[in-house]
């Protein structure tokens, strides 16, 4: 193998630190814009999966344009890194837009969906292109790469456990209303609860803070279709007006273990906090990495060849369809999480803990795709990984409300080796663009990883899409308890089964993939030379 330069360890939690931050953005988005929404904004779901995969797809052509834009950045930073922080701020701003609910009408709160939605996009791609792309020109080593890769990946699953984990608790902390609460027992298990606020609150949730009662409205408005038992229930709270619920199944009943939670205000200022975080670890990233490689000297821009030569390079036209599969599977899984736990185990912030599991089993594969990779190859591991994954997953099927060291359980085992998914994806992106300059002696990286990441966020999209058609396939009405109570068949089936056909069709294509661990320290050594003999150090 040929000798690189060693890069030390602040360079690479540099790194790190950027997907940490665009994980804040991306995960609280996958995971909780969709309930966002359809619990707190009130949003038909069927609309927000439409406005997701319209949004995504839109998204997708402005990768292909961004990564054009990169490769023909030239300023004293290099090509990429000024992207980071050129798009810092923005993106926190749009970030905090995205969880800001205006007072608005049915056909006004959509506008104002797609307009911020689509921004984000904008905004994010202009991000996390270029991010993507530095990963393949900090080091020409594909070996080094993958530990960088798993550095990435490391800091990515971290910034979505800090988001995953605290946003719930956030919420409930910065939704407090200071409620008027007296409870009466009728029973051991039975109580008769009144609410009251001495201010207007639009959209407010109302549960106990172990998430095992069950509510049903005692003296019900006139718009609540059922006498139903929940273990929530949204509404709207006017100042001085007393609610009274009938909450049965909790033993001792004290006044200070019922919530009620503004949503709109909790998510609002949660979001605004970590948006600051997500600004600062971006401008981070931007002053600790550096770009080493450089396209060959003789290279002459050429938007026709760049785009032949990536339409004829294997290994990427593979991961372009993997991306996309792999995607739809993760984001499935990320977008139903807080759905299920709401109101299928009846304890939403349960699920933040549960993510908070999942989070730290995915650190944990991160951390050991590079040990995995060399035992196994990347293609091998990759293809095990998805069916592996995959076949745990689908169990969750059988977990009742009651099983939750089964449903942890699971989840923990199938997210660890999930996490090899994007961990190898992002490695294997800069390996096509390697063995484009291999073959075609040319390298347009900012191309190749943009069009990589079209595929991974149409993904986003089309799992946004499958989530709204099927919870409206069955009636499902984030504001409605009737209407959750007819959707959890849809709400199980989302969380196991589904996601893990996707997985078992991306690891089939996945043995297309044609390029193993001894083509690529070949393809690794001739580009050195190459540079060598061209006077292109890596500097």
């Amino acid at each position: 193998m040929a000798n690189f330069e060693k890069i030390r360890i602040t360079e690479k939690i540099g790194y790190a630190l950027g997907d940490g931050a665009a994980n804040i953005a991306w995960r609280g988005v996958a995971t909780f814009l969709f309930v966002f929404y359809t619990d707190v904004f009130g949003i038909n779901p069927a609309a927000v999966g439409l406005l997701m995969l319209i949004a995504r797809f839109s998204d997708g052509v402005s990768d292909v344009v961004m990564g054009i834009l990169a490769d023909r950045t030239e300023t004293r930073w290099g090509k990429f890194r000024p992207w980071i922080l050129w798009t810092a701020i923005p993106l926190g701003v749009i970030l905090s837009m995205l969880f800001t609910t205006p007072g608005l009408s049915n056909t006004g709160k959509i506008i104002y969906a797609y307009t911020t939605y689509i921004l984000f996009t904008l905004v994010y791609t202009a991000n996390n292109i270029p991010y993507g792309a530095l990963l393949a020109v900090i080091t020409g080593d594909n070996r080094e790469r993958t530990v960088f890769g798993s550095y990435r990946m490391v800091g990515a699953f971290a910034g979505g456990m800090v988001v995953q984990g605290a946003l719930l608790f956030l919420v409930a902390h910065f939704g407090n209303v200071n409620p008027d609460v007296r409870v009466e027992e009728l029973a051991r298990d039975r109580f008769v609860v009144t609410v009251s606020v001495a201010k207007n609150v639009e959209n407010v949730n109302i549960n106990t803070d172990d998430g095992i009662a069950l509510f049903s409205w005692f003296e019900r408005p006139e718009e609540e279709p059922d006498y139903v038992q929940v273990s929530s229930i949204s509404f709207s709270m006017e100042a001085g007006t007393e609610y009274v619920f009938l909450v049965e199944g909790e033993e001792d009943l004290k006044p200070e273990s019922i919530t009620i939670i503004d949503q709109k205000r909790g998510y609002s200022n949660s979001i605004y906090i970590m948006s600051v975080f997500l600004s600062l670890f971006m401008i981070i990233t931007f002053y600790s990495t550096r770009e080493r490689v450089r396209p060959p000297k003789t290279q002459v821009t050429d938007l026709k060849r760049d785009f032949r030569d990536l339409i004829r390079n294997r290994p990427w036209l593979v991961l372009l369809v993997i991306g996309l599969l792999f995607c739809v599977y993760n984001a499935i899984k990320q977008g139903i999480t807080v759905i299920y736990f709401a109101h299928y185990i009846n304890n939403q912030l349960l699920a933040g803990t549960y993510l908070v599991f999942l989070m730290l089993a995915s650190i944990g594969g991160a951390m050991a795709t590079g040990f995995l990779g060399r035992r196994m190859g990347k293609k091998r591991l990759f293809i095990n990984a998805l069916v592996f994954s995959a076949a745990v997953n689908s169990l969750i099927i059988f977990c009742g409300p009651r099983d939750i060291y089964a449903i942890f359980t699971l989840g923990i085992i199938s997210e660890f080796a999930a996490a090899i998914f994007p961990t190898l994806f992002f490695v294997m992106l800069g390996d096509a663009a390697d063995y484009s300059e291999y073959v075609n002696g040319r390298r347009a990286t900012g191309l190749v990883y943009s069009a990589g990441s079209f595929s991974t966020k149409f993904g986003g999209g089309v799992a946004g899409a499958i989530i709204g058609f099927i919870l409206g396939a069955y009636g499902y009405s984030g504001q409605d308890s009737v209407a959750i109570q007819g959707a959890i068949p849809g709400i199980k089936m989302l969380m196991s089964w589904v996601p893990a056909l996707i997985a078992v069709l991306a690891a089939i294509l996945m043995t297309l993939y044609p390029l193993d661990q001894k083509k690529l320290d070949e393809i690794t050594l001739e580009l050195k030379n190459r540079r060598e003999r061209e006077n292109i150090p890596e500097q």
